[in-house]
């Protein structure tokens, strides 16, 4: 298990969240969401807004987890974080000047397609999401935090 962050109105919580995620590392293993959904039943006893940063690249890889965010969702407000790759949008808007660039365009264009079908399966499946370039992160989860207070939602 990583970092978990306790709720707190104080001031300095954001600070603390961005803090926190500055520190996380990886070991570029796959995510293990059935331990999650376990710590998150043992220790969140209240139904609360589960913010998950995370980056599905394949709508397969969400697939494979929707089981666990879909029993998450059933008892908490989720809203799942992930990324736009950046370098994939810059592929997909290149003009094509032959064939290689038309190849290297399409499977851009591919794999940005399958992102935004991911944030419809999660949709279908009642789970929020925001789908952000790493730039705009901090701006879209803010806006989408206060969308939801204003839907009464939290």
């Amino acid at each position: 298990m990583g970092s978990l962050l306790a709720a707190d109105r104080k001031p300095i919580q954001r600070e603390n969240i961005l803090q926190l995620l500055y520190n996380q590392d990886t070991a570029f293993l796959e995510s293990d969401y059935e331990m999650l959904y376990m710590q998150i039943r043992g220790r969140i006893k209240h139904r609360s807004l589960i913010v998950l940063y995370t980056n599905f690249e394949s709508l397969s890889g969400l697939n494979r987890q929707l089981n666990y965010l879909r029993s998450i969702a059933k008892h908490h407000l989720l809203m799942v974080v992930f990324f736009e790759n950046t370098e994939l949008h810059a592929l997909s808007h290149l003009d094509a000047k032959n064939v290689d660039e038309v190849y290297i365009k399409t499977i851009a264009e591919k794999f940005e397609f399958e992102k935004r079908l991911i944030v419809k399966e999660l949709k279908k499946h009642g789970i929020l999401s925001i789908l952000t370039p790493p730039e705009k992160l901090t701006i879209n989860a803010v806006n989408k935090y206060l969308e939801l207070k204003a839907r009464q939602a939290i």
